[in-house]
């Protein structure tokens, strides 16, 4: 009852805000979920992370649609023809977007959007009127920094109009990735993608040729953060695993690896298929709603999601490193460990057959979580500690052979001197550098942007600041920011000059 009351009286929130909360707290009253005392154990020690989920799943977390479907055939539930041109066809996703939920009850992926509005770009400077009015009602009115779109890996006319209009509004929502491929991409266009992430931290650059050749298709989409999924499916629910507290628990390295982290890995798979039963068996959603209905996902392309964070911590724990020398990113011994620990993660992971996935083997897919606002001490996935950061050429080469094991998400972000806005062809080059080596997802931006990534998703600054002074501001993402501005030092990472 006090924490109903005190959302009520909170006037740092929104109504939106306040009603998503109040809608919260009522499903937490439920308990719905067969779970063994040693799941709950570790629940109740925070080594398992339900990511704030609820207590009765009643809608998938990360829901990926295949907008062609609405570009082609319209949708009858929302009585919507197929659209004829640009105006039609950017109010039709507005409207579709509105009934499209997730765990933020946002939609968390809008589309490869360039494709999607490009056969409609006849005159541009219409077609950019209209494009930079549906980028603002995005921001306007899906008030959230998780909501995503992509765009690329080939050069188009909707494309660039996206970009301009991105870097003229300004806006942290929505987030946006672009799918590049050197061979595929021009090197314009990725100028001019990186150019726009200098001024607005988005877009990020997702190695495409390497999660074409991970989903096994082109038809892939980056969602909220950074989350890979196949397009007309998503993700059923996150759990997270941290292995920092996890470390704290063991009594060596070898007991770890052999006991510790087989242990709460294979109880965290378990509760991840529990969570999914009763989302599939037991709520509405699949078996009601028109997303389903329409063609516009399948459950068959959902899966699970594996998250796990402070690895760093859990290396230097293990280790008992104070050095920096000795420590995560900067030591063999270390570095090692982590990869160590990564492998026999993986090996769990893909060695459980999940009934209620039909993809990937039946697996549910690893994922390197970006972490949440109450983290403190807890660096997000595989990433070095936010002022340890080695030369950027070493961050990278450490980085990378992470990757390979998160096509379901994983990613490093790089802040630049203002200086590179006069030097694009550099920002290039370091990303054709760091993909050639097996960086899957980086961001970059530079110093002197309002739009910041704080660790996957954007915040504006001037937001923060007017949030930490007492006002209410309209991205349910901008406390995750304040917060972790403060708790994680997200707002410190090393200038690279």
């Amino acid at each position: 009852m006090e924490q109903v009351l005190n959302i009520i009286k909170n006037e740092t929130l929104t109504y939106n805000q306040q009603v998503l909360q109040l809608a919260g707290q009522a499903e937490s009253t439920l308990n719905v979920l067969n779970i063994d005392e040693e799941t709950k154990n570790l629940l109740d020690k925070e080594i398992i992370c339900t990511m704030f989920e609820g207590n009765a799943p009643y809608r998938p977390r990360y829901i990926i649609p295949n907008y062609e479907v609405l570009m082609k055939k319209g949708c009858k539930f929302l009585d919507l023809d197929a659209p004829t041109d640009i105006w039609e066809a950017t109010n039709s996703l507005l409207i579709l977007y509105k009934h499209v939920p997730s765990i933020t009850s946002y939609p968390v992926y809008l589309g490869n959007i360039d494709t999607l509005l490009e056969p409609f770009v006849k005159d541009e400077e219409e077609a950019y009127k209209a494009i930079k009015l549906y980028l603002k009602h995005i921001d306007r009115s899906l008030t959230d920094s998780f909501v995503h779109a992509n765009i690329g890996p080939v050069d188009t006319k909707a494309g660039r109009l996206i970009l301009k209009a991105m870097e003229e509004l300004q806006c942290a929502v929505p987030n946006l990735t672009v799918k590049y491929d050197k061979d595929l991409t021009s090197k314009e266009f990725a100028k001019l993608c990186a150019s726009t992430a200098l001024v607005t931290a988005k877009p990020s650059f997702a190695n495409h040729k390497m999660d074409v050749k991970d989903f096994g298709t082109e038809d892939y989409a980056l969602a909220s953060c950074y989350n890979g999924f196949i397009i007309g499916g998503g993700g059923y629910t996150l759990v997270r695993l941290v292995l920092s507290r996890l470390a704290e628990t063991a009594e060596s390295v070898e007991d770890f690896l052999e006991n510790k982290l087989p242990f709460a890995a294979k109880k965290m798979l378990e509760y991840i298929d529990e969570r999914t039963k009763f989302l599939v068996e037991e709520a509405a959603f699949f078996k009601s709603n028109f997303l389903v209905k329409e063609g516009f996902i399948k459950k068959e392309l959902f899966t699970g999601m594996f998250g796990m964070v402070g690895l760093a911590e859990a290396v230097n724990h293990l280790l008992k490193a104070t050095n920096q020398e000795d420590r995560f990113g900067h030591s063999k011994v270390a570095n090692d460990l982590g990869i160590k620990i990564i492998e026999t993660l993986n090996d769990i992971v893909t060695s459980y057959k999940s009934k209620y996935v039909e993809c990937f083997n039946g697996n549910h897919v690893l994922h390197a979580q970006v972490g949440i606002d109450t983290d403190t001490g807890i660096s997000p996935g595989c990433r070095i500690p936010v002022g340890e950061e080695p030369e950027l050429f070493e961050h990278i080469i450490q980085s990378a052979p992470y990757h390979k094991y998160f096509f379901n998400g994983i990613g490093d972000i790089f802040v630049f001197e203002e200086t590179y806005k006069n030097n694009l062809e550099a920002i290039i080059n370091v990303i054709d550098g760091a993909f050639e080596s097996g960086i899957r997802y980086t961001s970059v931006y530079s110093d002197s942007c309002d739009v910041v990534r704080v660790t996957g998703y954007l915040v504006k600054k001037s937001e923060v600041a007017e949030l930490e002074s007492g006002k209410a501001v309209k991205n349910n993402a901008t406390v995750f920011g304040m917060n972790a501005k403060n708790g994680a030092k997200a707002f410190d990472r090393r200038l690279r000059k």
